[in-house]
């Protein structure tokens, strides 16, 4: 049974991100006959899809391990929120092991999904035309020899230009590579603490990376040498981190922690590595935490399916969703366009919610106008008392 607002897949879904379309799709070749097609409407651009990859995991459960390919379908009437298709466009099925993690390439080079014994990348096949349905999906064997058996990957991520790959791995291993050439940038080695999550800063200069315990650690990627370590305070547990751009084009680096019963986040000047911000959220365990490309949005997720996005400025909630899904929401995923939050969960169903307008950052002009209207009109009135009451028929 899906929540509401929520597609079933059919599987437990752990991972999900939204495509590059630009970058993947082919456009048609050019018409032989120019004159014949000049009075032809352009077609329309397709519609956003997403990549979900879970399933059941090793032995005979009966729940397929997959990854899919999904398009968005717009509202069925006013009021109701869009949702991702029922029905498939691309479906890959990955035999005996689970995709727990994905990083879809931001240029088009693939699909890199982390699975139990290491990592594997799936090449997008694409015939001319921009039709969903040229759309294919394939694993190349011969790349990724370096991440072949290395175990599971906690943690996948390609920079914002699509330049530099990292993973962190369940055995504490740091691993960031040049890419395509897959020359090593930096390693870490830690085998007393797991990597949690890891985020370039948009421009590739940064890559915090939290563990299992101990403060986040932010390494500068021209040098390869740690720059800071971010200490915790009392009682708390780092989470996520995620580098974000500022109205200024600055960086501001979030992390969500717990701290007692609380789930928190926190923010951090990029330059003098302090912090400059903490606000308590939510009572519910933080399982999924994204910022909405253009900076403006944060979105966190729980282990009790609640989905809560808030303003980056000053962390004001603007919408709740209880109960988005009957279980732990494991991804959050903004679209392009800064309007669209993609949830997911071990319930086996992919949520939509719609954001608004990202520049709105959640507030309506429209109350304030009003609000300024009535005081200009009291205080006319005010003002001319005794002309009003004058024009009163007696």
């Amino acid at each position: 049974m899906a929540a509401r607002g929520g597609q079933s897949y059919g599987f437990p879904i752990y991972c999900a991100a939204w495509l590059p379309l630009a970058h993947i799709l082919k456009p048609d070749p050019p018409a032989a006959d120019a004159d014949a097609d000049a009075d032809a409407s352009p077609s329309p651009p397709p519609a956003p899809m997403a990549a979900l990859g879970g399933g059941g995991g090793e032995g005979r459960s009966g729940v397929p391990n997959k990854l899919v390919v999904a398009a968005l379908e717009p509202a069925a009437a006013p009021g109701e929120e869009a949702s991702l298709s029922s029905e498939a466009v691309v479906e890959v099925r990955t035999g005996e092991e689970v995709p727990y993690r994905m990083a879809v390439h931001p240029r088009g080079d693939g699909v890199l999904c982390a699975f139990p014994n290491g990592c594997r990348l799936y090449r997008w096949e694409s015939q001319e035309g921009d039709e969903p349905r040229n759309l294919a999906l394939e694993p190349d064997h011969e790349a990724l020899a370096e991440l072949t058996d290395v175990g599971l990957q906690l943690a996948v991520s390609f920079s914002g230009e699509g330049s530099i790959l990292a993973t962190g791995g369940e055995d504490g291993h740091l691993r960031v590579f040049k890419w395509p050439a897959l020359e090593s940038v930096l390693t870490e080695d830690d085998t007393k603490t797991s990597i949690k999550d890891l985020s370039f800063s948009s421009d590739e200069k940064f890559l915090a990376v939290n563990r299992s315990s101990g403060p986040c650690r932010v390494w500068d990627l021209m040098s390869a040498e740690a720059v800071a370590n971010l200490p915790r305070e009392a009682g708390e547990i780092f989470g996520f981190c995620r580098f974000s751009n500022k109205a200024d084009n600055s960086n501001i680096l979030f992390i969500t922690a717990m701290q007692g019963d609380y789930g928190k986040i926190i923010s951090w000047n990029t330059s003098s590595w302090t912090r400059v911000g903490s606000k308590k959220i939510t009572r519910e365990a933080i399982s999924a935490f994204a910022v909405s490309p253009d900076g403006v949005l944060l979105a966190i997720g729980t282990i009790e399916g609640t989905v809560i996005v808030l303003g980056s400025k000053d962390m004001r909630t603007l919408t709740t969703v209880k109960k988005a899904h009957l279980g732990i929401i494991t991804t959050l995923a903004f679209s392009q366009d800064s309007r669209t939050l993609l949830s997911t969960s071990f319930d086996s169903t992919a949520r939509v919610t719609s954001v608004g307008s990202p520049k709105s950052n959640g507030t309506s002009v429209w109350p304030m106008l009003l609000v300024i209207i009535l005081a200009i009109l009291v205080y006319y009135c005010m003002q001319h008392k005794e002309e009003l009451l004058a024009m009163l028929p007696r």
